[in-house]
């Protein structure tokens, strides 16, 4: 035999139910961090080729690779720090060192209600050694999260 009302009661926690998952946050598919990106170039050819081995850190922090002996690779994401104005970088392209400071500006961007915001950066300047590197071009100075290439390094 049934209880009047246990059906209403069924319907309540169905209900009830649906709404505590309907106001589940969405997640966050969007790319959130501003990386500058780097495509390799052959100084001789001038045509885009990657390096056969890249190795890449902060200067001051070998024991951090942000890439190591990495192979094919096109393009390379160099971080940067929204608390500084500066930061330097040890390559390491084909077992070759030189080291390349970009100096930018940065600022906060919204990216979505899910993902929040993010630091993107202006590209203000930069000096690089030129070991194997002959050469780095700015292409576009400003670095967010789309994937546009930011510099181009000839080696």
């Amino acid at each position: 035999m049934k209880k009047p009302g246990s059906g209403l009661i069924k319907l309540f926690l169905a209900g009830g139910i649906l709404i505590i998952f309907s106001c589940t946050p969405e997640a966050c598919f969007e790319e959130t961090n501003s990386f500058l990106k780097a495509s390799f170039y052959n100084n001789e050819t001038g045509k885009f080729q990657a390096p056969d081995s890249v190795t890449l850190f902060g200067e001051g922090r070998d024991t951090i690779m942000i890439y190591n002996k990495e192979r094919n690779l096109q393009p390379a994401n160099f971080p940067l720090n929204a608390e500084t104005e500066s930061c330097t970088f040890v390559v390491r392209i084909n077992g070759v060192s030189d080291t390349i400071s970009f100096f930018y500006s940065s600022y906060p961007a919204f990216i979505s209600k899910e993902c929040g915001y993010t630091f993107n950066h202006i590209l203000e300047s930069h000096s690089v050694t030129n070991n194997i590197i002959d050469n780095v071009i700015i292409r576009n100075r400003n670095i967010t999260t789309s994937n546009e290439e930011n510099i181009r390094i000839f080696y």
